[in-house]
């Protein structure tokens, strides 16, 4: 069996951290330190991202069942699931088919609607680099500069690109793949799944991933959530005010 790559910080109840796509749990570190003062925290790569296995095969239900599968080998229980983004739908997808293993879920800037494909350009720069050539960290970047004019992108972007072997860049993520799958990224939740426990929605105040037609979806799916707004912040809300986004969790699980 194919096993997720992890780190775990921290004692006290489980809170799980999945990263959105193209994303890795490295992101989550500083956060991660944060909130495991008061929890154990697993920040969880993902199928064809960062350090965990690649695969031809990616959707939300294999995301979903490589996370129980997990959560089965560490014998977790009574969990807290946070996911931003992709992996926010993975969260809501886990939630509404294993609600007897999830206390809390929070959900950062991703509705569970159906999204239409919107990453083109990042997934052409990231083809457009061939490693044998663009050999140094530099040269892939001035290739990515071409299509990604957002310095924030860019260096998220970056963050994956490692030393194979001597001499040799990669990324870390499984591109062939995620570009493969990507419409499977913006499906939509499940039609009448429910999840019954207590979910916060969190938006980001400058991006339109949450928009007010989705509040009376998110009520069909969990009809015990809210929606709160984080300022100052776009997609990427935890990193953009990060303080905010944290005394926000903190504050809901504690509740």
């Amino acid at each position: 069996m194919n096993k997720l790559h992890t780190t775990i910080l921290g004692k006290g109840d489980p809170l799980i951290i999945l990263h959105g796509y193209l994303g890795m749990s490295d992101n989550w570190k500083t956060l991660g330190t944060e909130f495991s003062k008061n929890y154990q925290v697993h920040l969880i790569d993902q199928r064809n991202h960062g350090r965990s296995f690649h695969s031809d095969e990616f959707d939300y239900e294999l995301l979903v069942e490589d996370l129980h599968d997990y959560i089965e080998n560490h014998n977790l229980q009574d969990l807290n699931l946070l996911g931003h983004s992709m992996g926010g739908k993975v969260a809501m997808l886990f939630a509404v088919t294993y609600p007897s293993l999830v206390n809390k879920l929070i959900v950062a800037d991703i509705s569970t609607r159906a999204y239409k494909p919107h990453h083109q350009q990042i997934l052409a720069a990231l083809n457009a680099v061939n490693f044998q050539i663009q050999n140094t960290r530099k040269k892939v970047a001035e290739i990515l500069k071409i299509y990604i004019d957002n310095q924030g992108i860019l260096q998220f972007l970056l963050k994956n690109v490692y030393w194979k072997s001597k001499g040799e860049l990669a990324y870390r993520f499984n591109l062939n793949s995620l570009t493969e799958n990507y419409p499977e990224v913006g499906e939509a939740l499940p039609s009448f799944s429910e999840f019954k426990g207590k979910t916060l929605f969190l938006k980001g105040e400058n991006s339109d991933y949450i928009t007010k037609n989705d509040e009376a979806l998110i009520k069909a799916h969990f009809e015990n959530s809210k929606i709160v707004t984080v300022k100052n912040a776009g997609h990427w809300l935890h990193a953009e005010n990060p303080t905010q986004f944290y005394n926000e969790v903190v504050r809901f699980l504690s509740d």
